[in-house]
């Protein structure tokens, strides 16, 4: 039986969030305070998106992400969706294997993903 699901993502998980940025190819996220515009600091995770000026610093506890991009004008936006998709992806798959059921992973045309979990009796 099929089921559509749809997560509205907030980065929590640091194991999640490490596997997203190796997923897509990026730089190890790391702990610390950051600078953002003006002078601004975060104090979290970063994660460095391709192209982006400044990085998105996730409060781990809260899932917020602090960021700016300036309207796309100092990253394009659809960086951070491909990013949050990632990370649902991996938190998925973390969540699934924790309670020993196996995935497998389909990349849709659309640019949606497809996770089967087999069900482990």
């Amino acid at each position: 039986m099929s089921h559509i699901v749809s997560i509205a993502t907030k980065p929590r998980d640091p194991v999640a969030i490490a596997a997203a940025c190796q997923r897509l190819g990026l730089a190890a996220p790391q702990q610390g305070k950051f600078e953002l515009f003006a002078r601004q600091t975060a104090t979290g995770l970063a994660v460095r998106l391709p192209d982006w000026r400044y990085p998105i610093v996730i409060d781990t506890v809260t899932g917020a992400a602090q960021f700016d991009h300036f309207g796309g004008r100092w990253g394009e936006p659809g960086q951070l969706d491909r990013f949050l998709q990632a990370y649902a992806v991996e938190m998925a798959k973390l969540a699934a294997r924790k309670q020993g059921h196996a995935v497998s992973e389909q990349a849709l045309p659309d640019g949606g993903v497809k996770l089967e979990l087999v069900v482990a009796n």
